[in-house]
């Protein structure tokens, strides 16, 4: 038995309910099983119950064993002064206030059905899964799954904005230059995330303002500050982007990242940062407000034009400073611009409508159900399990569903976990 299967059990009264009796033979009737509490203190705050007849308000503490209220000091902690029902699976002794008197105590073993704990350890085998309940998810009605998909999507949504909130604080709540720094981070997709970031923070972003009407000077302030200009290259192209990159640096006493922090290796040519650069120096060449134009647009159509940005001419021919290559006009794509609105675009404007006091998030929703579902192996293995996805609403809730529930065993926190022991 685990502690947490008797917080789930008392939670949703999934027990015999009809002659509950203390352990010292007192009708029990339950009225309200409180509300679970995550933090310190009785697991359950706030219940009802009738003891005897005479009704009692108060807080509800779990454990396995009576005893369990000794092995973690409970006699001794006012915390626990006002719990009215100890719920164990077993009894094994008396238990006491400070003031001696004797706590009324709820032993469940007797009151589960076997069936319910059969379920609990099929779901629960230590035979090797991908996830706990693979052999049954499919079984799910259509109505639990939209529910819990909505669910996950906004927890998801919740933590990506954890670090939107942070270079928020950093950036004096200056959304243009929150925006610049995630676009950044995501321009430079897994390998060079990091690179990226840095280089965005490393300058302040009113310099970009000052120059944003120079296309030459933002691809050197870009280039310089990525720590890619440190090397010597035979093309005016180079030259003159270095001879740029050293005026800005002195005028405003830059810094660059150091060398060799961007990555090339393991990128195909159209992801090298040399490419993404040049594309985000062309994004803030075209928009001096990106912000209030990405705030104003709902739709993804809206976005691939917004976003409809293109290298400098000299990548038009070159994937690096050295070597030349064929010509070819080097785009954002649609799934490229898919990536940003789902990891950089709809978090901040999460964000935003919820800095101003707004809860209505279905133009979010709406964005996403345009959007393709994602390719991933995660998304391929549901699929396999015949959980099929139509757009990136659901493939963002699926992946939160594995990374959060799935992954960490929290079965019995999730819709899905919890419909199967209910059946």
């Amino acid at each position: 038995m685990k502690e947490n299967l008797l917080h789930f059990i008392w939670k949703l009264k999934l027990f015999s309910s009809k002659s509950l009796h203390t352990t010292n033979g007192e009708i029990i009737e339950i009225i309200s099983t409180g509300i679970e509490n995550r933090n310190s203190g009785p697991d359950f705050l706030n219940a009802k119950i009738a003891i005897n007849k005479q009704l009692w308000a108060g807080n509800v503490e779990i454990h396995i064993n009576s005893s369990d209220w000794y092995a973690h000091n409970h006699e001794v902690d006012e915390n626990y002064d006002a719990v009215i029902l100890h719920v164990v699976w077993e009894h094994d002794i008396e238990i006491f206030r400070k003031s001696n008197e004797a706590i009324a105590t709820l032993e469940l073993k007797n009151y589960i059905s076997i069936d319910l704990l059969n379920k609990y350890e099929q779901l629960f085998s230590k035979n090797k899964k991908w996830i706990n309940c693979e052999q049954d998810i499919d079984t799910i009605d259509s109505f639990t799954f939209i529910y819990w998909f909505e669910r996950l999507y906004f927890e998801r949504l919740e933590q990506k904005s954890e670090q939107i909130e942070q270079i928020l604080q950093k950036t004096n709540n200056n959304w243009e230059a929150t925006l610049f720094v995630m676009l950044a981070k995501n321009f430079g997709l897994k390998i060079n995330a990091d690179a990226f970031m840095s280089f965005a923070t490393s300058f302040d972003f009113s310099t970009l303002r000052k120059v944003s009407s120079k296309p030459a000077q933002v691809e050197a302030l870009f280039f310089g500050q990525a720590g890619l200009l440190s090397r010597d290259f035979e093309s005016e192209y180079f030259r003159k982007l270095k001879q740029d990159y050293e005026y800005l640096k002195l005028k405003f006493k830059l810094i660059p990242i150091s060398n060799g922090q961007v990555q090339f290796f393991r990128l195909r040519p159209n992801n090298f940062p040399t490419i993404r650069l040049s594309q985000l120096a062309s994004l803030y060449c075209n928009y001096q407000n990106l912000f209030s134009e990405v705030i104003y647009i709902n739709t993804v159509d809206g976005f691939y034009d917004l976003l409809n940005v293109s290298t400098s001419k000299f990548w038009e021919t070159h994937y690096t400073f050295e070597k030349e290559s064929k010509k070819s006009f080097k785009k954002l794509t649609k799934p490229f611009i898919d990536l940003l609105l789902i990891n950089t675009i709809i978090p901040l404007k999460f964000m935003h409508l919820k800095s101003l006091g707004k809860n209505d998030f279905s133009s979010l929703i709406s964005i996403n159900e345009e959007i393709k579902p994602e390719k991933n192996t995660i998304i391929s293995k549901f699929t396999d399990l015949k959980i099929k996805s139509n757009n990136a609403f659901e493939t963002q809730a699926l992946l939160q569903l594995k990374n959060e529930y799935c992954d960490k065993q929290n079965c019995l926190n999730c819709e899905i976990g919890k419909e199967l022991l209910n059946h």
